[in-house]
């Protein structure tokens, strides 16, 4: 018995480990990240001189594959490329992904050119997306570890959101757009070099058990309309993630209205990102130890007056102040809504339903961003 356990307990950390550095690497490399996304807007505003709209807009448009996420789940969920399953689509567009970005880096910066990268990588990479999350969510049912993969999950995304949020602005200012782009393509080619590990604890017989199983595409798709589980998460995610005052409306706040330097509003999402990380290792100790319907309740009731201290500010340092506030009152209500994300997926649908919620939470963090922007122009004070 004593055995079994410590068996279990070097399985879970072979899982930890391999899921730890690819999560961190896609996150670095996803082209809707903080670095990238950052870094683009100060493109578009510095260099390209766009306005508040019309930056907004841009992330809106280019997002449009996300939204369109859970055809690339589903693509997940029935396609065997390689014959690798989730490896085989990291092999395929990994290496497809710094393609697109390299072709950025050696093109000139136009708002065009800019346009059409940024969608491309973004289609390639929602490939990449849906094998990881599919496999994340598989692993996490299987090896009934939802809560802690869940933790795991949002503190490696968030650290290379808190860094980019610093980075973007250094870099805009130190680099050039091509060698940006350069770099992104070395980080999609690290994604590639991971997917060809293949540690048993994560891949051993994952995809004969009944959680892995699906249908055929129509089937899937029936199955998927039919599984009520996955409403409430779409709703709490699209609900959750409106936020008009933030993003593009904050940075043209902070930086045209408060007359404050670009890296204020870096620091500021710096240090809002990186306050839900303390939250996140808080939230894999307490998934343990109480039920996610008490988690749930308790995270959504401490996340709605999350951005209320927004109104205080009248300076940059003022927002510096409030950002570790505001960023830790969401912690436990994301890794919660991740946690019941994951558990809600149908067998064979991991990848579908990962997608369909990250597609809700970009379009409702877009779309507040258009209505945030049209709300500051017509009014900046």
């Amino acid at each position: 018995m004593a055995g079994a356990v410590v068996t279990a307990a070097r399985d879970e950390r072979k899982v930890f480990l391999y899921f730890a550095p690819l999560t961190l690497l896609i996150y670095l490399a996803a082209p809707q990240g903080a670095l990238l996304d950052f870094a683009t807007s100060f493109m578009l505003k510095n260099q390209l001189h766009a306005t508040a709209p019309q930056v907004s807009l841009f992330r809106l448009a280019t997002a449009i594959p996300i939204y369109l996420s859970v055809f690339f789940g589903l693509s997940r969920d029935i396609w065997n490329p390689l014959r690798r399953r989730d490896r085989g689509f990291f092999l395929i567009f990994a290496p497809t992904t710094a393609a697109v970005f390299l072709w950025m880096a050696l093109s000139p910066l136009t708002y065009v050119g800019l346009f059409v990268g940024m969608t491309l990588v973004m289609m390639t990479f929602r490939f990449i997306a849906a094998a990881h999350q599919g496999l994340l969510a598989l692993v996490g049912q299987e090896q009934a570890m939802t809560g802690r993969l869940s933790a795991l999950w949002n503190i490696l995304l968030m650290i290379p959101s808190a860094l980019g949020a610093i980075g973007a602005g250094w870099a805009s200012q130190a680099l050039t757009s091509s060698q940006i782009f350069l770099m992104m393509a070395a980080l999609a080619g690290l994604i590639f070099a991971i997917g060809m590990a293949k540690p048993k604890a994560v891949f051993d017989l994952a995809y004969d058990q009944p959680a892995a199983n699906g249908a055929d595409l129509i089937g899937d798709i029936r199955r998927l309309l039919k599984h009520r589980a996955i409403y409430p998460v779409l709703a709490i995610m699209f609900m959750g993630q409106f936020m008009p005052g933030f993003n593009t409306a904050l940075q043209f706040y902070l930086t045209n209205t408060l007359h404050a330097p670009d890296s204020a509003y870096d620091l500021f999402q710096a240090i809002f990102l990186a306050s839900f990380i303390p939250v996140y290792f808080l939230y894999g100790w307490l998934c343990k130890r109480f039920n996610l319907r008490t988690l749930l309740w308790a995270g959504w009731i401490i996340c709605i007056p999350q951005m209320l201290p927004l109104l205080l500010i009248h300076s940059a340092n003022e927002a510096l102040l409030v950002a570790m506030p505001v960023g830790a009152m969401g912690g436990i209500a994301v890794a919660s809504l991740s946690d019941l994300a994951m558990r809600s997926c149908p067998p064979g649908l991991q990848g579908a339903l990962m997608m369909l919620v990250e597609g809700a939470n970009l379009l409702s963090t877009r779309g507040s961003d258009v209505v945030g922007a049209k709300i500051f122009a017509a009014d900046p004070a």
